[in-house]
């Protein structure tokens, strides 16, 4: 089967867009970034650089208008991600919408509505499933190598109290569980493949409207899990996946090759740790390709609407808990 090169657009400038999704866009095979949206022509030189055939469109509208656009990714505000999606798919493009998708679980049964009337791909950039790190911890776990899960506790932090920015911003969508703890739940969730059963703890602590720190506490079906996570404590990210046979342990589950190296630490024995590095991976490109790949034979997307609403349903469990 000849695979068609998707043709890419990116609706908005934003500094991640031009810092990992527009040259992950570039190098991945079977993907072209052909366009961007932005009314300040400033800021497309920098995509123009390793880009310089992007056309530029100064309205998001003219660019899904645009007919030789196949796909969009949508790096707008949090709140703008539903609205803007819908539109891309009635205007006939296939999208990769950055995370998280939605403010809560409900509202993606409309991008969901919307993609199965459209026909087309949707999906939530959930880079993450897309690592060789995390489907080694997944096989792992399903292998049964660690035997019975008992619990699992994920730390994602980092540091940032600029109030200009939108993580920052309360009618931006922000915050520390919609910008991380889709993260910290998406991840244990993939790996294990099971479902929260309940929260039974959840502290959060608020700055201007957002959520800045969160300590959580949840049962899962066979195992406990506890998760911190928060946006005003110093750089950390680690899962821990702790059975009856053993402890597997992921260092940078979450920013590989920026954080640190993604390593996975296997203990079965007394004094005997297996690791697995993997330097080269870039889930970035690897979910723009998985993406084409998708669109392109119509296999299923490691990462569906489905299962992007299951983690905000998660998220939405914990500030309810936490209210």
């Amino acid at each position: 089967m000849q695979m068609k090169t998707i043709r890419w657009g990116i609706l908005g400038a934003a500094n991640f867009a031009l810092e990992q999704m527009g040259p992950a866009i570039h190098a991945a095979r079977g993907a072209k970034l052909s366009a961007l949206a932005t009314s300040s022509p400033e800021k497309a030189e920098p995509f123009q650089a390793f880009a310089p055939d992007l056309r530029v469109h100064d309205s998001y509208d003219a660019l899904l208008a645009d007919p030789d656009i196949d796909a969009v990714y949508i790096p707008l505000p949090n709140h703008l991600h539903v609205d803007w999606t819908i539109k891309a798919l009635e205007a006939g493009k296939h999208v990769l919408c950055e995370k998280p998708m939605a403010l809560q679980a409900d509202q993606i049964d409309r991008v969901i509505a919307a993609r199965d009337a459209a026909g087309l791909l949707a999906a939530e950039a959930f880079m993450i499933v897309h690592h060789p790190q995390m489907a080694r911890a997944r096989q792992i776990v399903a292998g049964g190598t660690l035997g019975h899960i008992r619990h699992v506790n994920v730390t994602f932090s980092f540091f940032n109290d600029d109030t200009d920015n939108i993580r920052n911003q309360a009618d931006a969508g922000g915050g520390g569980l919609p910008d991380i703890g889709i993260y910290a739940f998406g991840s244990v969730r993939f790996i294990t493949g099971q479902e929260p059963q309940r929260i039974t703890h959840a502290k959060i602590d608020y700055e201007n409207g957002v959520d800045v720190f969160a300590q959580v506490a949840a049962s899962f079906d066979g195992f406990g899990y506890a998760a911190t996570v928060s946006m005003r404590m110093h750089p950390r990210q680690e899962i821990v996946i702790h059975g009856e046979k053993g402890v597997l342990r992921l260092s940078c589950p979450f920013n590989p090759n920026v954080h640190a190296q993604a390593e996975l630490h296997l203990e079965t024995g007394i004094n005997t740790v297996t690791v697995e590095r993997f330097p080269a991976a870039n889930h970035y490109v690897l979910q723009v390709e998985a993406f084409c790949k998708s669109v392109n034979d119509g296999s299923a997307y490691p990462c569906p609407l489905e299962f992007s609403r299951g983690t905000q349903e998660m998220i939405d469990m914990v500030y309810a808990a936490g209210a």
